[in-house]
Formats: C-alpha cells, structure tokens, sequence
C-alpha cells in the first residue's frame, strides 16, 4: 500500500523534492534512501494474508478497507507547509491536511476519472450478467472525495485526460506524465526467432472484464481458425467477474503461467511474438509498454492509455473496444509480417519516451512551473 509511486519518489529524492515516502510494507524502494523512507509492514501482511485466503474480488476489497488507516497513519507524518503527493483514494485526509496547512495536494491518476472507469466497467458488468460491482463502492467513493482534494492531477496517459477534460477539469490543473519502464531489465531478446516456434500471443496482468478478457478469448478462438497451432499465454489472476467466461471458454489450449520472478517476466515477453491486451479502460497500461520495449507489437485499444506509444502499422495497432473480430484480424496480419522476419518499428523513439529520464524530466518540469524547489 503506498502513497504515491516508486519512480516519483525517486524523482522527487533525485532533486532533493523528497521529505519521506511512506510504504505499507517492510522494504524500502531502490533510489530512495532510509532516512526519507517510512514503513508500515502490517499493512502488507494483512495484504498478503488476504491475497491468499480470498478470491480476488474479496481481496481487493479487504485492501482497500484498509486504506483509512493508512491515511491516518499519512497524516501523522506530515508537517505544515509540505506538500502531499498519492494515488486515488489512499490518503484523502492527508491531501486535505496538507492543504490546511499551506501546502498542495498532488494526485497520481492511474485510470480514467473514477466516474468514467465505474460506469465502462459496469456495462461490461451488465453485458456479461456479472453480479460483481464495477470496484468496491468503499473504494469508488474514496477515489471520487480524492480528486475533489486535490490541488494538481497528474495523468498518466491522454485518454486518462480527456476523461477528466470532459468532466470541465481545467486543463492548467491536468499535467501529463506517462509512467516509464526499466529499460534496463525490458530489452529484445538477444537471440533469433526461432523458427519453429508457433505463433505465441501474450496477455500479461489479471484477468477481468475491465481488460476485455472475453474479447480475448473469442479473437484467439478466430485466429487458432487461421493458425491452429497459435498459443496463448496468460496468467493465473483471475478476478471473480470472469470466471463464468473461462468456464464458457474452457475448450481453449491457454498456457498459464502462476508466479514468475522478474526475470522469468521479461523472458515471458522475449519468448512471445505479439501482445493483445483489449481492455476496455486502463488508464496506463505498464505491461503494454514493457512489451514494446522487448520488440513486441501491440494489439490494443484506445481505452489503455499506452495507446499513447502505438504507431499503427510501425510497432502494434489500435482496435476498438469489444471487438473481437477487429483483434483477430490485426494479429493475424502481424503474424505474417513476424513470419517474414519484420521487426518492429520506432525502438529508439520508444526508448526516449519510456525512459526514466525522460519521465523525471517531465515531472520535474511540471513542478517547476509550479514554483515548487526543494524544501529541505
């Protein structure tokens, strides 16, 4: 449970913008050193604990009850005149009581306005006969009190923009900052393609109707039409919403993949051809850009902010939302360019635009302009 993100965190520390960085776990985070670190590990036993007794749905909810007392507990740390940086719904009261006592409250907008993200998920809801609500409502009243605290939004994609833009959000208040990826770690694989090697399409991340699952499976029913040995590869997080889907789906050859470390993550990526990542929102979508940098082409929508970093044609392509077909048809034409040994396109660009650097720069930037310098 945090406050905020690792890489702002870093930035902040890097400028010496960094008072402390408070975690609900037992480790501190690379680039951010002891004494500017607070830790609260009970909360990330409780998480843990949870995360292996419940179903997902179950689990989530557990965590964010939590959530009110990390805000309490964020509240005690801070001292007048700092400013107070977090993600929806952490820590309302602290984004408030920085604002009492002279500072601003900064907030990490990782989906679409919590109104947006509700109400696309629930026509999923209603579209797939799930009983599950779109989020806990606990949740989505703490992510709506958030925004209406803070000072500053910093959106991590433009559709994540435009969802606050056109709520009458005043544009000077919005600041773009996409996240990055450890370019270092995220790389094409050294080696050749293979071959032999069928045609292999990754989803990385949960399962959901929030991420298009259903779309998922029935374009990877059309494509095995085409290619009937293509595999799948997803992994075994399974929210509750979809599990009705899997089962009408069941017939489907998927690889599944439990706990992989991170090398085994980045290997997952280097050994795949394509990803198809179909969600119906997302506001930053952190695998889509960690497989472009391995030299994955993309298949998404304009609903996971990453689109962002898509050239059609060049690295990936842009389909609609829902729309299976339109999925199929995209990796299939990509399937023949990859048999033909393409690579893909703009590696350089997206390694400007992905990297750390540049992300700290950006933010740093916005700070600036802000008036803000270090408060040590």
């Amino acid at each position: 449970m945090r406050s905020g993100d690792d890489n702002f965190a870093r930035a902040l520390e890097n400028h010496g913008l960094l008072n402390f960085y408070a975690l609900g776990t037992r480790r501190g985070v690379k680039g951010v050193p002891p004494e500017h670190t607070r830790l609260q590990p009970i909360f990330g036993l409780l998480n843990y604990m949870a995360a292996v007794t419940l179903p997902v749905f179950q689990a989530e909810s557990f965590r964010f009850r939590l959530f009110g007392l990390f805000d309490w507990w964020a509240q005690s740390l801070l001292r007048p005149g700092q400013h107070f940086f977090t993600g929806y719904a952490f820590a309302n009261g602290a984004m408030r009581r920085a604002k009492q006592d002279g500072g601003l409250a900064f907030l990490d907008a990782w989906t679409s306005h919590p109104e947006d993200h509700w109400n696309l998920v629930a026509e999923e809801q209603k579209r797939w006969g799930s009983r599950c609500p779109p989020a806990s409502r606990y949740y989505q009243d703490r992510s709506v009190e958030s925004v209406a605290a803070a000072d500053y939004i910093f959106t991590s994609s433009t559709f994540v923009r435009q969802s606050f833009l056109k709520r009458g959000f005043d544009p000077l208040r919005l600041l773009l900052c996409p996240y990055p990826v450890d370019l270092s770690s995220f790389q094409p694989a050294p080696e050749a393609r293979p071959a032999n090697r069928p045609f292999t399409i990754i989803h990385t991340g949960g399962l959901s109707l929030r991420k298009g699952t259903p779309y998922l499976l029935e374009a990877f029913r059309l494509i095995r039409k085409e290619v009937p040995n293509a595999v799948l590869r997803v992994k075994r997080h399974i929210r509750n919403d979809v599990v009705h889907v899997l089962r009408r789906n069941a017939d489907l050859p998927l690889e599944w993949s439990g706990y992989v470390d991170f090398a085994g993550h980045v290997r997952r990526y280097q050994t795949s051809d394509l990803m198809l990542f179909p969600s119906v929102e997302d506001g930053f979508a952190l695998v889509v850009a960690e497989a472009l940098a391995c030299g994955l082409p993309v298949i998404t929508t304009p609903n996971t902010g990453a689109s962002d970093l898509i050239r059609p044609g060049e690295n990936g392509e842009i389909v609609p939302i829902c729309d299976p077909k339109a999925l199929a048809e995209a990796a299939l034409k990509w399937w023949e360019r990859i048999r033909a040994g393409e690579r893909i396109g703009r590696f350089d660009e997206l390694k400007d635009r992905l990297s750390f650097q540049k992300f700290e720069e950006t933010f740093i930037g916005h700070l600036t302009r802000l008036g803000i310098s270090s408060q040590r």
